[in-house]
């Protein structure tokens, strides 16, 4: 399978590409900074380019299976559309090339689905992240695209286990972190299975 990951430098789109390329996959990074990534291989490409820009974004896009986002925002707690905006360019670059399947990696509360006292308290102070993601969610889901959307709650840098939880109605029971290896794991477990098109999955260790 041949896959483009966006946000390709960030901690779990590392691990992503990492995992795919030495699982056989042939893997395009699109990196607006390639020498953040600290990853090579002979199934891995690297193209430079801004995801804010819908030209690029689309070119690199053409003649891919699926493509992977574990984009985020630099924005900080502040509000934004950074995610939306991104993510309507590769909505685009996708219906230019005919290219279906994608998997989005979010956060766990974009549904409002965190439980208790705890749960509120976060994705209040999170609110603005998870409109940004949510809305970019709205948009995957509303362009008929074959999705998958990872609700990761707790990132952290432990290294891989391969045992996680998985929810596609809320979070996982006492859910609280899950490694970010872990949610790469999850993403191309999807990849793969079915049974993960047109869900949302909340995952935690």
């Amino acid at each position: 399978m041949k896959i483009i990951v966006f946000g390709a430098t960030g901690g779990v789109g590392q691990s992503v590409v990492k995992q795919a390329v030495e699982n056989g996959f042939e893997v395009t990074a699109f990196v607006r900074t390639p020498t953040k990534l600290e990853v090579t291989h002979d199934n891995l490409k690297i193209i430079k380019g801004d995801a804010f820009n819908q030209a690029e974004v689309a070119a690199a896009i053409a003649g891919h299976d699926a493509v992977v986002s574990c984009l985020g925002s630099n924005q900080g707690m502040k509000k934004s559309t950074d995610l939306q905006e991104m993510t309507k360019n590769i909505i685009a670059g996708m219906q230019e090339h005919d290219v279906k399947r994608i998997v989005y990696t979010a956060s766990a509360g974009i549904h409002n689905e965190l439980p208790g006292i705890s749960g509120k308290l976060i994705m209040r102070m999170l609110k603005n992240t998870l409109a940004d993601h949510r809305a970019a969610t709205d948009d995957i889901e509303a362009h008929g695209l074959n999705y998958t959307i990872v609700r990761p709650l707790g990132l952290t840098n432990r290294p891989l286990s391969g045992r996680y939880r998985e929810s596609t109605t809320s979070v996982p029971k006492n859910a609280r972190s899950i490694p970010r290896a872990d949610v790469a794991h999850f993403i191309l477990k999807a990849l793969h299975h079915a049974e993960y098109e047109n869900t949302s999955i909340g995952i935690s260790t």
